[in-house]
């Protein structure tokens, strides 16, 4: 029987820029193969049916790579803790291939611990089985609190011994496939920069729009707009994507820990999932990462961060936006984080919509018992959804009623039974609804990740592992 995986309709959509952007690169080798998690949604969103996908297809496909295209592995540089660095590029990756999903979009699969490249450095090339583990676990979770993210595939453990400094070692190796709409960074574009090379930044300006703009593509196609305000209108679309990014990672109480700029993806999706972390409570100088020794990427300073790394962008984007178009579309970025931020911390806690000072007061009450309690923030939520009643609208003593500490949740409180006022019975069932959707029962905090990887470490236990990817992935939950 043919393999499914290898017989899909693969596009040579980057291959068809030509060698400017990349190196073709064989995979490694590897001692074992063992399918260890296989994502059966992103099978149906290739309209596959997973009864047909075995695991050996899997394995021939992901972990033995046999070969569809060229094995691509991308140029491109990036300001890493804003130090520029052009040593980089894809160095334990590449790109596998790009397909059309069932919604008509282009995706990529992408690779990560698939052996060395021409950018490895010093490093060997691998992917430790925890890492692979953590971004299969981060992918979901983000995925279900509804964050734009890239999503893993598969993940195959290779047999080999790996050391690192900051995993007990030798530790066990993997390869992962990431799902995803790019392979490409805003380090691709700032590669282009360094070397001079403005007609290749124009060249995949014009690629970037037709395969992940679609819609920008055709509107400029069909009025006739000239190149400049073309990438002008790209640059503004852009600015609002990754707006609406970084709010989603605020509301769903996300650290990514490394934004550098080849961590940003061109389509303002999220991806690549390292020393990520959840924050167990409200704080802004949250910081995930060991080493991030001045907290420059901790969860309260990644709009910051966000927008300093589009602005960034302006420096490559110069040799084919005007200056004035780039400065219009980055001074709208607070503007689309703050009114994406709003929209998605109130259908956290059960509105649609308020009244604008009624819901900005609403967050600022919030906002102020979370971090002046110290209660868990996923906790929270969750207890929000659970114990809801219809009740509270008429007794505000009854809205966590055993909650503590009670002088820092009094106000809040006070506050929300006054929101709940002006609603109905039928908006009072809308909102158990909405609390439900918004406010998934498992969180993922460093301990939850932890007590997954122990039983795998000492017994090669996978079935926690898989109780908690089917926890995050059930919509119900």
């Amino acid at each position: 029987m043919s393999n499914p995986l290898l017989s899909l309709n693969y596009e040579p959509a980057i291959e068809s820029l030509g060698g400017d952007y990349f190196d073709e690169v064989p995979a490694a080798d590897f001692p074992q193969h063992i399918l260890r998690f296989r994502n059966y949604q992103l099978l149906l969103k290739l309209g596959l049916d997973p009864a047909q996908v075995t695991d050996q297809h899997f394995i021939e496909a992901f972990g033995k790579f046999h070969c569809v295209r060229p094995f691509l592995a991308l140029r491109y540089h990036g300001y890493q803790f804003n130090e520029y660095n052009p040593n980089l590029g894809d160095g334990r990756g590449f790109l596998y291939g790009q397909v059309r999903g069932t919604d008509g979009r282009l995706y990529d699969f992408g690779t990560k611990g698939s052996g060395r490249t021409p950018y490895s450095r010093h490093a060997d090339g691998r992917l430790t089985l925890k890492g692979g583990i953590r971004e299969v676990l981060a992918a979901e979770a983000l995925h279900r609190l509804g964050v734009r993210t890239s999503r893993c595939f598969s993940l195959v453990e290779t047999g080999e011994a790996l050391w690192r400094g900051d995993e007990p070692s030798p530790t066990r190796s993997s390869v992962m496939v990431r799902f995803s709409h790019s392979h490409i960074r805003f380090g691709t574009f700032e590669r282009l920069h360094y070397i001079r090379r403005p007609d290749l930044t124009k060249k995949l300006l014009d690629f970037v729009i037709e395969y992940y703009y679609p819609e920008l593509h055709l509107e400029a196609s069909n009025a006739g707009v000239s190149p400049a305000e073309k990438y002008a209108l790209f640059y503004a679309d852009l600015v609002k994507r990754v707006a609406e990014l970084v709010a989603q990672w605020m509301a769903a109480g996300f650290c990514h820990a490394v934004l550098n700029t080849d961590n940003m993806s061109i389509t303002g999706e999220s991806f690549d999932y390292g020393p990520f972390a959840f924050i167990p409570t409200y704080k802004p100088e949250f910081t995930a990462a060991y080493f991030d020794h001045y907290g420059l990427y901790c969860y309260g300073n990644q709009p910051l961060i966000c927008r300093d790394n589009l602005e960034k962008l302006q420096q490559p984007l110069a040799a084919a936006i005007p200056q004035a178009d780039m400065d219009a579309g980055l001074a709208k970025f607070g503007e689309y984080y703050n009114a994406a931020y709003r929209q998605l911390m109130l259908n956290r806690l059960g509105f649609e919509d308020l009244p604008e000072a009624e819901g900005d007061e609403l967050l600022k009450v919030t906002i102020k018992m979370l971090a002046e309690s110290q209660v868990g923030y996923h906790d929270f939520f969750f207890e929000l959804r659970r114990q809801f009643s219809g009740t509270w609208r008429d007794d505000a003593s009854q809205i966590f009623a055993e909650a503590e500490p009670t002088d820092l949740i009094a106000p809040w409180r006070q506050f929300y039974y006054h929101v709940l006022q002006s609603l109905s019975a039928d908006d009072l069932d809308k909102m158990a609804d909405r609390l439900r959707r918004h406010n998934p029962e498992q969180s993922l905090l460093r301990p939850t990740i932890e007590a997954v990887w122990e039983p795998i470490a000492i017994e090669d236990n996978w079935e926690p592992f898989y109780e908690l990817v089917k926890r995050l992935q059930d919509p119900e939950n």
